[in-house]
């Protein structure tokens, strides 16, 4: 987890490689959807492309029938990106959840955005940030709380392994 003490170390070191790698996820999304692909078919959900680190209304992109992950992330922010795949993997594996990521920074902004519109409208203190929300859409955990859940179904899907406790 990073929060916004220690960003300094790597900010900017993502610089052209997070515009190229967001570049091709739109060109990737905009093919499968083009060329005949469903919604059914992509599993983790872009919350806000075209509008990251832009205020927003949750309640849109939660699933009405299963439980909804909300994953606040910044492309700068390395535990993110490594994150990123396990979360897709995770999604193929845990179909009764449905997974959304929320890019917290704003297009302009290099480095971790912590003054981001999103980031002050739900508190967001640290990344990867998570929320989890019941079918109904009631908030079930959020912070280091869902951080848990998390872990223990990625741990449960053999994704990663499990602490010594």
């Amino acid at each position: 987890m990073i929060d916004n003490i220690k960003t300094r170390d790597y900010e900017g070191s993502m610089g052209k490689w997070t515009r190229l790698s967001g570049i091709i996820g739109g060109v990737l999304l905009w093919a499968a959807l083009a060329g005949g692909g469903q919604a059914a078919d992509i599993k983790v959900l872009e919350g806000n492309p075209g509008r990251s680190g832009e205020t927003m209304d949750l309640k849109p992109l939660l699933s009405q029938d299963r439980t909804t992950v909300v994953d606040f992330y910044s492309p700068y922010c390395l535990p993110c990106v490594q994150m990123a795949p396990l979360l897709d993997e995770l999604a193929k594996r845990k179909p009764e959840t449905a997974f959304v990521k929320l890019n917290i920074n704003r297009p302009q902004v290099r480095g971790i955005d912590w003054k981001s519109p999103l980031t002050q409208q739900y508190r967001v203190k640290s990344v990867p940030y998570f929320m989890i929300f019941k079918p109904e859409g009631k908030l079930l955990a959020e912070g280091p709380e869902a951080q848990k859940i998390i872990i223990d179904w990625l741990q449960r899907a053999e994704l990663l392994p499990k602490s010594g406790k």
